[in-house]
């Protein structure tokens, strides 16, 4: 156990003996941090925490804080952070609230550059980059393989789909569908991440009918129901994508926020 002299740790805290903390940092009563993660100088860690191994989390860096919310009234909610995840220097990730399922859920091996911020009850999965001021407001979705280009503003509820990216400075009001680009204030659709889904070992023709998609549901012309029921006719036609087409047509079909058109 590597606990810097000056650091501020409550007894009742559940902290590994692999862990390290640094210079000045304070650690609640109600937080729980795993295996081989490591704390920098001057972190503030609070609330119903939990905190799995292997994480890295740098300096100035405020983690389980009261949301953002006015409603919230002091509620026993949560914040859930998975493994190997690398938390940048004044990142604030807040709890949830008893409005949404009460957890902020941060999954794994997801890299949140400097200046984030994740708000309460957002729901964030596995390998997912936050760029330098990326800003996520209440009840935001993210789902695995997100990647969010620096400044990108994502308005509260929205979801934003596995494999999808934002420009930089993107303000997205609307859902991102998944494998597609959105860039521009506000957001809208610029083709499909095809680099990201390259370096991720898809295929050539799994990326030829991932673009046929996005072409039906965005330069067809067609009405978004019509644009629907064509992709389900794509399907069929590419069996090596159909999993993936099936994941935009289910994805779009499952937004209560409409997407970005």
């Amino acid at each position: 156990m590597a606990f810097h002299p000056t650091a501020l740790i409550d007894p009742a805290a559940k902290i590994d003996s692999s862990v390290e903390i640094g210079a000045y940092s304070v650690i609640g009563p109600n937080v729980t941090i795993g295996a081989n993660t490591t704390i920098g100088p001057h972190v503030v860690i609070e609330g119903h925490t939990t905190i799995g191994r292997d994480n890295h989390i740098f300096q100035f860096a405020s983690i389980g804080a009261a949301p953002q919310d006015k409603k919230y009234a002091g509620e026993p909610t949560q914040l859930i952070i998975g493994d190997g995840n690398t938390i940048r220097e004044f990142v604030t990730i807040n709890l949830g609230t008893v409005q949404d399922g009460g957890i902020t859920r941060l999954g794994s091996h997801n890299w949140i550059m400097a200046y984030v911020h994740i708000a309460h009850d957002c729901q964030l999965g596995d390998n997912i980059i936050l760029a330098n001021n990326a800003t996520l407001a209440g009840h935001v979705h993210l789902e695995d393989w997100v990647f969010l280009g620096g400044f990108t503003s994502v308005h509260q509820f929205c979801r934003i789909g596995a494999h999808a990216m934002t420009a930089f400075t993107a303000a997205v009001s609307q859902d991102v569908p998944p494998f597609v680009t959105a860039a521009g204030n506000r957001a809208a659709p610029a083709g499909i991440n095809s680099e990201g889904l390259k370096r991720r070992g898809f295929s050539g023709d799994q990326i030829a009918a991932i673009k046929r998609g996005y072409r039906i549901v965005y330069r067809s012309g067609q009405p978004l129901e019509e644009a629907k029921l064509s992709l389900q006719q794509e399907e069929q036609n590419s069996p090596t994508a159909a999993p993936y087409l099936k994941q935009l047509r289910e994805f779009i079909e499952a937004s209560p926020r409409g997407i970005i058109r």
